[in-house]
């Protein structure tokens, strides 16, 4: 038995204009099972990015500890392009290898070195 879909939708609420949409069952059940494909794979996508993404990269306050710095110290190594770094979502976060570089630099002074 194929059955019909019917859809109303209102573009606007201050007036009463609709619009009324009607599908096949069987169309419908494919254009649902290719949205849910969609979501599958961008949620897919989504945790693979998580994954890969920041849990290996470092904060502010990771690094700080790291080279023994203050957040000043730390904004100065970045405007002298001494430190890479990117930021995401407002938040600046660096590579450990790019840290762990700094650290065997001459660049590098540790605040119980400095003068």
């Amino acid at each position: 038995m194929n059955w019909n879909i019917y859809f109303c939708f209102s573009g606007n609420t201050k007036h009463s204009n609709m619009e009324i949409i009607s599908m096949n069952i069987k169309v419908f059940d494919t254009l649902t099972h290719c949205v849910e494909d969609i979501e599958e794979k961008a949620e897919r996508l989504y945790r693979r990015q998580e994954d890969l993404g920041l849990k290996k990269w470092l904060d502010n306050q990771d690094v700080c500890e790291i080279l023994d710095i203050t957040k000043r110290t730390l904004q100065s190594y970045r405007e002298k392009g001494l430190l890479p770094y990117s930021r995401i979502e407002h938040k600046i976060h660096y590579r450990p290898e790019d840290v762990q570089k700094l650290l065997q630099s001459s660049a590098h002074q540790p605040k119980k070195y400095r003068l």
